[in-house]
């Protein structure tokens, strides 16, 4: 509920400050005198875009802050999902300033007009001749529906589900495209697939074939130099082995005179060793040297199919071969195995839909029961409102397709005159008749859930003192479970409050300013003879007031 309400710098008003309390609270004034500008302030508070125009001082930023009293509204989830902090008194602000920008915050948290909008549907319902043209939407419609059903967990279930069985119906198209498209490439994808199969590439072979090829390819070259290489080194007379060793055998004399020959020798002897090794080596390469035209033949098929494979991927080397061959193969086994995919989906949607249309029948169901109680209820009370000939045809109808609250299609029809046809809401009732089913509708939602605040404007425009006093006792049995604000001009309703706040201008250092204040009982009878006789108050109209208070 609305406890409190501060509004400064916004049209006429320079500093409101105003408490509210639980029950019927009225709000009375002159016309012109500023009630507009409240809603316009509170408006603000509710999500409504700022206009730098509104602002009565422009070199002076405005501001609107309201405290709501949140405790059962179950909102800690609301708060939780949009990361603000949760007070049990909640504090919304709103300011405009110079430059025209506009900041909102919740708990002094900024946040988007976006968020403030969802919070502001949960906590107020200023109820105008724009919302009531609510009451010709199909989605209000169900809602009123769905209150007296009890409903309320039947279509989270639906929802989940619905959310499910979308997300799987997605989910097939985009596996059904895709097995057109991998149907299209399967066969090449195989074909390039088994080529680089066949190819049994391993990673760093490259260059070991192509060390294999330029050795089988030039073998008696390779021959004739290992055999001259030979030679050098084991030649009796020039050889390199004899000289080294008769060098070696010289030093070894002089090493046993100083340290700087013994070194020497020491150095000698290890190349001499190595040699040794090398003379082996090149004993070992000749004896395993041998032409072989098969094997270079092979070796040399093996090069140009890499080779071939490499241009043809543009590929650098064999490990991005390879790579490419598991993908060709993920690429074959995604379409090999997508009807397996697609056949499981259309299982999980097959069983979402039978849960779907389980959860929508049990829906139609409770609201099929429940239509012939509302519209009893819409009647009876629309008879006191001064529509004793108003009726109500409301039917609900199943359809194939699933809609976001069941597969129900509804018609809520309605007549005015007695033996009239029943037709839409929208085309069958007058503004005036709408605000009262709406109040028609308010007050037995209010009997089965939980309704925000509400502000009724003026919702008695053109309604008698007889019919208004009917409003009146419904706008109070509502108030007992809500919190209820309306904004009137006719004294049979203003007596009816628990508060009465009026709205009116003053003069003040030359300026028109527009206040607000809490009457006390003295003052209530004055502003409610006033309502009845005008500013020259009459004894009579005095005694007619208080009869109307008690």
């Amino acid at each position: 509920m609305l406890t409190n309400l501060s509004i400064k710098n916004y049209a006429l008003i320079e500093d409101l400050q105003i408490s509210f309390n639980n029950g019927l609270s009225i709000i009375t004034g002159e016309t012109g005198a500023g009630k507009s500008i409240l809603l316009g302030g509170l408006s603000l508070i509710l999500g409504k875009r700022a206009d730098l125009s509104s602002v009565k001082n422009t070199s002076k930023k405005c501001i609107v802050e309201a405290t709501f009293d949140i405790v059962n509204y179950n909102l800690k989830s609301f708060f939780k999902n949009e990361d603000l902090d949760y007070e049990a008194e909640t504090i919304i602000r709103r300011e405009i300033l110079p430059s025209g920008k506009s900041r909102a915050f919740i708990n002094d948290s900024p946040v988007t007009l976006n968020t403030l909008t969802q919070l502001g549907n949960y906590l107020i319902d200023i109820h105008s001749q724009h919302q009531t043209l609510e009451l010709t939407n199909d989605d209000f419609q169900f809602q009123i529906i769905d209150a007296l059903a009890k409903n309320t967990k039947l279509l989270e279930a639906y929802n989940t589900t619905l959310v499910s069985y979308n997300q799987v119906e997605k989910t097939l198209e985009l596996l059904k495209n895709q097995k057109a498209e991998a149907v299209k490439e399967y066969d090449y994808n195989l074909f390039l697939f088994n080529e680089l199969e066949e190819a049994k590439l391993v990673s760093g072979e490259l260059e070991e074939l192509e060390n294999e090829y330029e050795s089988l390819n030039n073998v008696e070259e390779i021959k004739e130099e290992l055999l001259l290489s030979n030679q050098l080194l084991n030649d009796e007379q020039i050889g390199i082995l004899s000289n080294l060793t008769q060098l070696k055998n010289s030093l070894q004399k002089l090493s046993k005179l100083s340290k700087t020959y013994s070194e020497l020798f020491n150095r000698v002897n290890s190349v001499l060793i190595e040699l040794d090794d090398v003379v082996g080596d090149i004993e070992k390469a000749q004896d395993n040297l041998e032409a072989n035209p098969n094997r270079l033949e092979e070796v040399n098929t093996k090069l140009q199919k890499i080779h071939n494979l490499l241009l043809k991927h543009s590929a650098s080397n064999i490990v991005e071969l390879i790579d490419i061959k598991t993908e060709l193969s993920n690429k074959v086994l995604a379409t090999q195995t997508i009807d397996d995919t697609i056949f499981e989906k259309e299982n999980l949607k097959k069983d979402l839909e039978e849960q779907l249309n389980k959860l929508a029948k049990e829906l139609h169901k409770n609201r099929s029961k429940v239509i012939p109680e509302l519209t009893k209820q819409l009647e009876t009370i629309l008879a006191e409102l001064g529509m004793p000939n108003a009726k109500f045809n409301i039917s609900v109808f199943q359809q194939d397709t699933f809609y976001s609250n069941g597969n129900d299609k509804l018609n809520f029809l309605f007549t005015a005159n007695k033996g009239g046809e029943f037709k839409p809401l929208k085309k069958a009732a007058s503004g005036g008749e709408l605000s009262r089913i709406m109040l028609a509708v308010k007050s037995i939602l209010a009997k089965y859930v939980q309704l925000p605040s509400i502000m009724f404007d003026e919702i008695d425009t053109g309604v008698s003192g007889e019919i208004s006093n009917k409003m009146a006792i419904i706008m109070q049995q509502m108030s007992k479970s809500m919190q209820v604000f309306t904004i009137t001009h006719l004294p049979q309703i203003a007596a009816k409050g628990d508060t009465h706040f009026k709205v009116f201008k003053e003069d003040l250092n030359n300026k028109t300013i527009t206040q607000m204040v809490k009457l006390n009982t003295e003052e209530r009878i004055v502003e409610i003879a006033q309502m009845l006789g005008g500013k020259e108050m009459s004894t009579s109209a005095i005694a007619h007031a208080k009869q109307l208070l008690n």
